[in-house]
Parts: C-alpha cells; sequence; structure tokens
C-alpha cells in the first residue's frame, strides 16, 4: 500500500509505541525505470505488517522478509534489485531499472 511519509512515519513510531519490532526501509538509488523514487519509504513490523512501498511486486516480498531479518539481528542491509542479477525477473523488475533500498532496525 503506498501511503505519504508522515503517515508511514506515524505507523513505524505507533508500532514501536506498542513494543513491536520495526524496520524502515527507504529507496536510496534507483537507475533506469525504477516504480518508486528515491526516498520512497515502506516500514515493517515483527510480524510482517507494512505500510508504504519501495517498489511493487515480489520487491516487496524480498524487502519484507528481508526487513524481518534486520528486526531479529538488528544490523541493518543495503539491498540491490535490478536486471544484473538473475532474480531480476522472479523479483519483478524485469523493466530495466535497479534500486537499491537500505533496511534499519528502527528502537525505541
Amino acid at each position: 500500500m503506498i501511503a505519504n511519509d508522515d503517515d508511514i512515519l506515524r505507523q513505524a513510531e505507533a508500532w514501536t509505541r506498542a513494543g513491536r519490532g520495526v524496520a524502515l526501509a527507504t529507496v536510496v538509488e534507483t537507475w533506469g525505470s525504477a516504480p518508486r523514487p528515491v526516498g520512497s519509504h515502506l516500514v515493517i513490523d515483527g510480524e510482517g505488517d507494512f505500510l508504504g512501498s519501495v517498489s511493487g511486486g515480489c520487491v516487496e516480498g524480498a524487502v519484507i522478509s528481508e526487513a524481518l531479518d534486520v528486526i531479529a539481528g538488528g544490523e541493518p542491509k543495503m539491498l540491490e534489485f535490478g536486471v544484473a542479477d538473475d532474480t531480476a525477473w522472479r523479483v519483478g523488475l524485469s523493466c530495466g531499472g535497479r534500486i537499491k533500498v537500505y533496511v534499519e532496525r528502527i528502537d525505541a
């Protein structure tokens, strides 16, 4: 679901205050055709609930999966998806673009 930055950050704060594990994913770089611009956010809680968007299709599923690992382990990750990857068709960037997404845990 696409939401504005204020909604996404408010949700991150609400989930954190409720004691949930929370991660924030942010598009930090794009090249070529990319579905969402730099600065787009996706917030994810430890249950796999999310708000926002960093791409579309299967890329978001992969980002959510990685975010759950970040919540559990605490170490941030830089993810890259694009046509150069052998996973490009599988994760949905067969349009010729490439994106980098930074995923970090948010602590209270």
